[in-house]
């Protein structure tokens, strides 16, 4: 392991001019997946900003019954918070389905936020990967894939995001705020993780030095009404193989909103948007809800051996849908 420089802080202000000062310095909250990556070499910082002590550990709701969400909440916090249970049901549910328990005590939701890819390629210094080193290829796509992407990769890369958390916030239109030298700023989280394309090496739009402080979700009323589901290949904590958070408001056999995300088939949280578009204001059955999941897939690129991710998709659709469907006639 290279040697690194360790700084703990306990304001804002200081963690901003030590991450402004060296481009190599990388925060450090639970450390869940950082401390492993620089174990195995893929990362190498010259310095961890330690920022668990800053106060940013509070779920606050906002006028109108959003809700912030600070940078250090941990994700067991998050998931224990009754509110959160209440009004945003999908969101405590990912984050549960995300890790086990001793891993969601010292995981922080800035942290899940910039978590990295689990691909077996990435990971793996004795293989080239245009994530880890742009330019030297992709080899997961002629070779191990199974659990790779099948919507908005690339000829450069193909691997998933792995947080359960992201999935549900997308679904919410949750924002990122963060902290620089230059001042605050904010992202919505369907423009914080970029698309793939011939630079998977860059991954979020957060500007260079900047903190994450925390995350905004909007009031939405239709988020009372929501589930999140995780498929994975193992009943024990693993990674998804495919995953989505529905919510749903039905009146008279009609759809009045919908939010839909897919976890585990794409480089970033996928927004559903054209099933979405397709279920509004149309009747809430299974056969509706089965084209709406068509319409949301039908850009997928599946490689030789990911295929089975289509109709896993599609039937979760269906069946988060029927689900909450049935619920709301009860």
């Amino acid at each position: 392991m290279r040697e690194f420089g360790y700084e703990r802080v306990f304001d804002v202000a200081g963690a901003v001019a030590l991450l402004g000062a060296d481009p190599e310095a990388r925060c450090l909250g639970g450390g869940t997946n950082l401390v492993d990556l620089m174990k195995s070499g893929v990362e190498r910082p010259a310095r961890l900003v330690d920022v668990r002590e800053l106060p940013l550990d509070r779920v606050e709701f906002t006028p109108g019954e959003g809700l912030r969400i600070g940078a250090t909440v941990t994700n067991s916090d998050l998931a224990a918070h009754p509110e959160v249970r209440r009004r945003y049901p999908a969101l405590a549910q990912a984050v549960l389905a995300g890790a086990s328990g001793q891993l969601r005590n010292m995981a922080t939701v800035g942290g899940n936020l910039l978590q990295r890819t689990r691909c077996g390629y990435f990971t793996d210094l004795a293989k080239p990967c245009n994530k880890r080193v742009p330019g030297s290829g992709c080899p997961a796509i002629e070779g191990e894939h199974h659990n790779h992407a099948v919507l908005g990769a690339s000829a450069h890369c193909v691997a998933t995001h792995p947080s359960d958390m992201a999935v549900a916030l997308t679904a919410f239109d949750a924002v990122v705020t963060y902290e620089t030298l230059d001042g605050p700023g904010e992202l919505p989280l369907a423009e914080f993780y970029l698309p793939v394309g011939d630079t998977p090496h860059r991954e979020t739009a957060l500007p260079s030095g900047a903190l994450i402080t925390g995350v905004t979700v909007p009031a939405a009323p239709v988020a009372a009404r929501s589930r999140y589901r995780k498929v994975r290949e193992r009943a024990s904590y693993a990674f998804a193989i495919g995953s989505i958070a529905a919510a749903l408001d039905v009146h008279d056999g009609v759809v009045r909103e919908v939010r839909l995300a897919f976890g585990a088939v794409a480089s970033r949280p996928w927004r559903a948007r054209e099933a979405e578009r397709a279920l509004l204001g149309g009747p809430a059955d299974a056969v509706a809800f089965a084209a709406a999941a068509d319409a949301g897939l039908a850009g997928a690129k599946p490689l030789p051996h990911n295929g089975y991710k289509v109709p896993l998709m599609r039937n979760l659709v269906v069946a988060m849908l029927t689900e909450l469907t049935e619920e709301a006639a009860r």
